[in-house]
């Protein structure tokens, strides 16, 4: 799992998309240059396209000259977060780059644990069905893996970012935090946050199961 610091070490040129909350952030990242940032809030099969057309615009790059594409797998809008893995399918059959994943919720908790040292505290997101999406930090500052409990269990400080829609209630000393990239991850550059992967498509819990339909022929019902 690299860092950032790592990636473009790697990959000289990445273009990041995060569409998980309300405002879509998109950045052309340099090793050399400062990242150029755009955001967009709207309907995000339109503004995940507008962002990266005008990240790309502004930094003088074209979607050829990308060496890999990171992305936001969720927690959040999963809307968003499956138009910008569409997207990063479609480019990668048009030439082969790699793609690196990301958690909003580690990102935000990493960020308050290093930049003001907060510890014994969570960061969540709604998951549907009275439940949440949990990363949380000990008084060791170890960080547990993206987990998704029932809404009884939350309990202690929690922290949910900026932007995230939620659909249960949320527990009254919940806390809003800034969900704003372009300050979140400069100071976590040396942190390993990114996992490669294969497939980009939203991050689920557990793969879904099917149940096998088997057709049955119709058949009247016997005369009495």
């Amino acid at each position: 799992m690299p860092s950032l610091r790592q990636l473009l070490d790697t990959h000289p040129t990445i273009l990041l998309i995060d569409s998980s909350s309300t405002c879509v952030q998109v950045a052309v990242w340099h090793r050399n240059w400062e990242p150029v940032w755009s955001t967009k809030i709207g309907e995000a099969g339109e503004q995940v396209f507008a962002a990266v057309d005008d990240a790309l615009a502004r930094s003088g790059k074209k979607l050829d000259a990308i060496d890999a594409f990171v992305f936001c797998d969720g927690p959040g809008s999963v809307l968003g977060i499956r138009t910008a893995a569409v997207a990063l399918r479609t480019w990668r059959v048009l030439r082969t780059r790699p793609v690196y994943a990301f958690c909003s919720l580690t990102v935000v908790a990493q960020s308050l644990a290093l930049t003001q040292n907060k510890r014994e505290f969570a960061v969540i997101a709604d998951a549907r069905r009275d439940s949440w999406h949990h990363v949380d930090v000990d008084a060791d500052g170890n960080f547990s893996p993206l987990k998704r409990i029932p809404s009884t269990a939350l309990a202690g400080t929690l922290y949910t970012p900026e932007g995230f829609r939620h659909w249960t209630q949320p527990p009254a000393t919940l806390q809003v935090v800034p969900y704003s990239l372009a300050a979140l991850l400069p100071p976590l550059v040396d942190i390993e946050l990114f996992s490669p992967t294969a497939e980009p498509d939203a991050f689920l819990h557990e793969e879904p199961v099917y149940q096998t339909w088997t057709p049955q022929v119709h058949r009247a019902p016997n005369p009495s």
